[in-house]
């Protein structure tokens, strides 16, 4: 079998092998999440439909923050986030925050930080010298593992927005019955 091939942020560059794969995997995935928002307004994107908390323009915003903070983790370690144990009712605030789309906040505003925060991750993914370094997780309950390496953490931003893009098209469903898929 081969292995996907794709280009790199320049569009020039082909990758190929596992930079690729992740990367083609990594895209599809935020291509179904940023596809739940097609033709919504803002109002849209920041009601909820459901029972659930969340809203579309919630979950790109907390997909967002989650592929940034990871990313920082790739390149800087374990200093780029808290511990559990470390952190303040303000960061548990902008925690909540980052679910929901604020007053002021648009859907064209969170769609283009995610777009920024995709093309960084993408350039990172393409030119970091080594998939297998690793870092030592910060304190967290939620961590069995003593530490992850650049691939781990790839294959988790992967696996979030995968989960977030399913959250993301039931909620649209709620709204409109549009659908991502089928």
């Amino acid at each position: 079998m081969a292995a996907t091939s794709t280009l790199d942020k320049t569009g020039t560059t082909p990758l190929s092998g596992e930079r690729a794969d992740l990367l083609a995997e990594l895209r599809k995935a935020r291509f179904f999440l940023k596809f739940t928002t097609r033709d919504l307004t803002d109002e849209q994107a920041a009601g909820r439909p459901t029972h659930s908390e969340l809203c579309l323009g919630g979950l790109i915003k907390h997909v967002t923050a989650v592929e940034r903070g990871w990313a920082d983790f790739i390149l800087e370690g374990t200093s780029a986030m808290k511990d559990f144990d470390d952190m303040t009712e303000e960061d548990y605030a902008g925690r909540v925050d980052e679910f929901r789309m604020l007053p002021g906040e648009t859907l064209a505003g969170v769609l283009a930080a995610y777009d920024e925060v995709a093309a960084r991750t993408d350039d990172m993914v393409a030119t970091l010298p080594d998939l297998s370094s690793t870092w030592p997780l910060p304190k967290a309950p939620w961590f069995q593992d003593e530490s992850w390496s650049a691939r781990r953490v790839l294959m988790h931003i992967i696996a979030e927005t995968s989960q977030h893009a399913g959250h993301a098209d039931i909620i649209r469903e709620a709204i409109d019955g549009a659908k991502s898929m089928g």
